[in-house]
């Protein structure tokens, strides 16, 4: 093979393994070097399953590395495990197996010779007669040769169908040895977790295992996966009628299978039924117990409510003395609720005096002695509550001290049997918070505290799945106050008096020149796109001092087109963050990432370890969170991105899930707020320019917003009430009398 492999671009390598350069232990991302024919290879890729002196068969392409020259970037690879003496001497002197090195390697394979491995393995007994090899030692090295072995066979199980090395870790990490055991059984299982494996990659294991089409196991597995989507799309729960005619399509069964299977998921609960308004809707289990569990909680702490406060028009009088206001009778009615009641929702567009009255609240009840914790979803919207009111507010998984259990998913310190040590909690931007973490915070809120969740219940509803600060507010079991009077400070705002403009029906103000709400008439899309970048690059720069990056955010209503998310985002990384020698980059998911770069979180991630400012260390960054590339080190496949108050440490494999964030999507920005917003309109699809969704980003805007378009499509927006429907039980199950636990 000495003669001139890069010419031949060769997609196959085959040899021995001579050294482990580097592994990520967490994601088994390894640099390896690799003997073939006498000649070395350094290859790239997810192999944890490989180890020095194994026999490697890798399959991949050879790229050219600007600093370590050639490389093999492997995509799968198929292991031998090393059979003669001396390849088993150096396999486990390299550190394969934990606790054996050099010496010990030596009297192993002294003792055993090529049968080494295999005694070690199914033997243990005998490595323990050794000296120095106590029992327990022997023992934890056979189990880790099965695990080894064990993910060896399942990496080359789920090679055939194109299933990444890395999703093949997720799963052993869920089902252990007897993972290939069970997915024989029943494939489907695949795209039941965070496993990155489609239900038409399951569909093509099952035909290989001769499940039919229409065999219960995929007709179950496939409504629970139409099931799962939807709740990515906001949705709880959906109708049975509408849930049986997608899955009828989706897997082309007939509707009466479906039924069939239906109830049968019903009876053994992994479906559950309830019937709203006269329709049945049907839950996932676990989405059911949710919702279920945040209406029982609620009722259970209205019962025993947080205790009134006396002299508390005193203490409002007090606070307007101090601060040199009057409250308007709508701020005095929230201030009261919330100091008689446990409860209260607060709800106000911009301008209406929801921060002046939180503070009042927060001050009222820290001078009575209780202890006051703040919380809001994302970074940002914590730091904003944090200038606003003068005291700390933290993101909602900070509070709840979030941690991981053995397959890496998210669990919290602060629940049920270690509840939250405060009399009142605060929660701003509620209209961001889905049904799965307002659980969470239920589960940890001690009985007697006091609830006070303010947002703006105009806003688009959360990403993830649930309508709660919606059904909180429709259910009318909670006390409600709606702030509605702009104050004349805030109506010098046009970016305050459009926004109530547009939630109102009527059009924004389009003609002002000189204030803060511009708008950009443009003829045609190249024009919009072309005026966006000379204000990104030029003009907001020089004439108000804006960084592109801290500063300025394009917010698009959807993904796709020339006015979308993806487009604009290659065009404004052009302009904005050039290639160029000096700066480091790497191709990514697809994406050419580089130093610089603004960025965006897709999905939440818990293993991602960050450190902040002030040293505190800790792990995850979330869905929606945006940064900037510090650096790229091609060496060790690392990204070092500024996310907000923290610099977080991304492997190559973890970077697949960022976006570019010179734009993004409406829906995105939520509880995020940016000096300068820009906004295309441009005719596009109705569905996705509607009244909220404009009046959202609008209201995202801190000092300047700017339309760049056609006035058309602005009325449009503006006369499209169309509301984002939601399935969900929550509001139905807060106002039913019976007791809801009995339902679980």
């Amino acid at each position: 093979m000495n003669n001139s492999i890069e010419e031949q671009k060769l997609l196959q390598l085959a040899g021995s393994v001579e050294r482990i350069v580097y592994r990520n232990e967490d994601n088994g991302y390894t640099v390896l070097e690799i003997d073939v024919d006498g000649e070395e290879f350094t290859a790239v890729g997810v192999m944890p399953q490989v180890s020095a002196g194994d026999r490697a068969r890798l399959h991949g392409t050879f790229t050219e590395h600007k600093s370590y020259g050639l490389q093999f970037s492997a995509v799968s690879c198929e292991v031998e495990r090393p059979t003669g003496a001396a390849d088993i001497l150096r396999y486990l002197a390299s550190g394969a197996v934990k606790g054996i090195g050099p010496s010990t390697a030596r009297r192993l394979v002294d003792a055993f010779g090529s049968e080494t491995l295999e005694v070690m393995e199914n033997q243990p007994e005998r490595v323990a007669m050794l000296r120095g090899i106590s029992s327990e030692k022997a023992a934890d090295f056979s189990a880790q040769l099965r695990s080894n072995e064990g993910i060896r066979t399942l990496i080359l199980y789920l090679s055939e169908y194109g299933i990444s090395n890395t999703s093949a870790i997720k799963i052993y990490k869920v089902f252990g040895a007897m993972s290939v055991k069970l997915i024989k059984e029943n494939p489907y299982i695949l795209c039941e977790g965070d496993f990155g494996v489609s239900f038409q990659t399951a569909d093509m294991v099952a035909v290989r295992e001769n499940l039919g089409g229409d065999s219960e196991v995929r007709v179950c597995a496939g409504i629970l996966y139409i099931m799962r989507h939807n709740e990515g799309n906001g949705h709880t729960c959906l109708p049975r009628d509408v849930l049986t005619d997608t899955a009828a399509r989706f897997l082309s069964v007939e509707p009466e299978s479906i039924s069939e299977c239906m109830e049968r998921m019903i009876f053994d609960r992994s479906l559950v039924s309830e019937t709203f308004d006269g329709r049945e809707f049907l839950f996932r289990q676990s989405m059911y117990i949710t919702e279920v569990f945040i209406a029982s909680r609620i009722k259970l702490l209205k019962g025993f409510p947080a205790e009134k406060l006396r002299g508390i028009e005193t203490a409002v009088e007090r606070c307007e003395q101090e601060d040199g206001i009057v409250y308007a009778d709508l701020q005095k009615q929230a201030i009261r609720t919330a100091l008689s009641e446990g409860f209260l929702v607060l709800t106000g567009g911009p301008g209406t005096g929801k921060t002046t009255t939180l503070n009042a609240i927060i001050k009222i009840l820290q001078r009575s002695g209780q202890r006051v914790f703040l919380a809001a979803p994302t970074g940002r919207a914590a730091q904003r509550m944090t200038e606003l009111t003068g005291n700390e507010a933290k993101t909602l998984h900070r509070l709840l001290e979030v941690a991981w259990d053995r397959e890496d998913k998210p669990v919290f310190g602060k629940n049920e049997k270690n509840l939250l040590k405060c009399e009142a909690l605060i929660i701003d931007e509620m209209s961001m918070v889905d049904v799965t973490i307002f659980e969470s915070v239920l589960r940890a809120l001690p009985v007697g505290c006091r609830l006070i969740l303010v947002g703006d219940s105009d806003q688009l509803p959360s990403v993830g799945p649930g309508n709660v600060l919606g059904d909180l507010i429709d259910s009318g079991v909670m006390p409600v106050v709606s702030l509605n009077k702009i104050f004349r400070q805030a109506q010098q705002s046009l970016i305050v008096t459009n926004a109530h403009r547009i939630v109102g029906g009527q059009m924004p103000i389009l003609s002002s020149a000189d204030k803060d709400f511009f708008f950009m008439p443009r003829a045609n899309k190249n024009d919009v796109t072309n005026t966006i970048l000379e204000l990104c690059t030029s003009r907001l720069p020089k004439a108000y001092g804006y960084s592109p990056i801290d500063s300025i955010q394009i917010l698009c209503p959807s993904k796709k087109g020339e006015l979308g998310t993806a487009e604009l985002n290659l065009r404004l990384q052009e302009a904005l963050n050039p290639k160029s020698d000096g700066k480091e980059e790497a191709v990514v998911g697809g994406k050419t990432l580089r130093v610089g770069d603004k960025v965006m979180q897709t999905k939440n991630n818990y293993d991602i370890r960050w450190e902040r400012d002030d040293g505190e260390v800790g792990e995850g960054v979330y869905n929606g969170d945006i940064g900037v590339i510090l650096s790229i080190d091609r060496k060790s496949k690392i990204f070092k991105i500024r996310f907000f108050d923290k610099i977080a440490t991304l492997s190559y494999e973890n970077a697949s899930e960022l976006e570019f964030a010179y734009a993004v999507t409406v829906h995105k920005s939520q509880g995020n707020e940016f000096d300068c917003v820009i906004i295309p309109v441009f005719p596009g699809p109705s569905r996705l320019y509607y009244r909220n969704l404009l009046y959202t980003a609008v209201t995202r805007a801190k000092e300047r917003l700017i339309l760049v378009g056609n006035p058309y499509t602005v009325e449009l927006m503006v006369n499209n009430n169309r509301q984002t429907k939601r399935h969900s039980g929550l509001r139905y199950f807060l106002q039913r009398e019976d007791s809801l636990y009995s339902n679980k």
